[in-house]
């Protein structure tokens, strides 16, 4: 049993009367230095390899760390078709306050692209930002564009179609996700960030291309910026080498 299996998520309400799940661990002995919030994938959860090596490494550095749940994922409250990038920006950003001081942001995949959007709304909270597989803009650049004519039709029609995975059974996709994901788009345009960015990513990414990194890298108007490509790496960067090299990453950048 890991240890955020023994760890009860608390719940933070919103609104709307929908609740958020969240786990977060307080600093130890690492005083001054950033802590850390992650943010997982599509359709993933907090308690998963990223998340729980992460939890390690906090503990390990006696670093602040906090892991959430977005609406409709994992152990937070709703249903997953209710959601939007919006909606989950805006639940990164409700999670972020429970934090003191800096904060590297760490988003895998689709968390990435919330990572982005809150680093872009609160740069002073943000210390650095980490992408693993970063998925910006996939409602546009890797859903709507792989729709076929009939696949189209019938999301126009009915509002969700189902989408095949390649980690379990088909998931669905809403015409409101793909809309609504629109006015979220970061890779048309300069991506006005400062701080630290750090990308990594697989080159035998088959779900979203490594390209993204390095199209993000280009926009990004600040200076230190790095991508780091895994040649055999996957999209899921899960095995102990690819932890290993996030682990560098993370102490280069905490000694920053």
């Amino acid at each position: 049993m890991s240890d955020s299996e023994k760890t009860p998520a608390a719940e933070l309400p919103c609104g709307d009367g929908s609740r958020i799940a969240y786990i977060l661990r307080p600093a130890e002995a690492a005083r001054g230095a950033p802590g850390l919030v992650f943010a997982g994938g599509f359709r993933s959860h907090m308690r998963g390899l990223k998340a729980e090596f992460l939890g390690r490494y906090a503990a390990r550095r006696g670093l602040a760390y906090l892991r959430f749940d977005p609406l409709g994922h994992g152990e937070s409250s709703g249903r997953f078709e209710e959601g939007t990038i919006g909606r989950w920006i805006a639940d990164l950003l409700a999670v972020l306050a429970l934090t003191e001081g800096p904060q590297i942001l760490v988003g895998s995949s689709m968390g990435a692209w919330l990572a982005f959007h809150a680093a872009l709304a609160l740069p002073h909270r943000v210390a650095a930002l980490i992408g693993i597989a970063p998925a910006l803009d996939f409602t546009e650049r890797l859903i709507r564009s792989a729709l076929t004519p009939e696949l189209a039709a019938k999301l126009a029609r009915d509002g969700m179609i189902e989408a095949p995975s390649n980690y379990g059974g088909p998931y669905p996709i809403t015409r409101r996700l793909i809309e609504e994901g629109s006015r979220h788009l970061l890779l048309d345009r300069p991506i006005d960030l400062a701080m630290p960015v750090r990308l990594l990513h697989g080159m035998a990414d088959t779900d979203v291309p490594y390209r993204f990194s390095l199209e993000a890298a280009e926009r990004i108007t600040g200076g230190d910026v790095q991508v780091r490509l895994i040649k055999d790496g996957d999209h899921r960067l899960s095995r102990d080498s690819d932890l290993a090299l996030l682990a560098d990453e993370l102490d280069r950048l905490i000694r920053l």
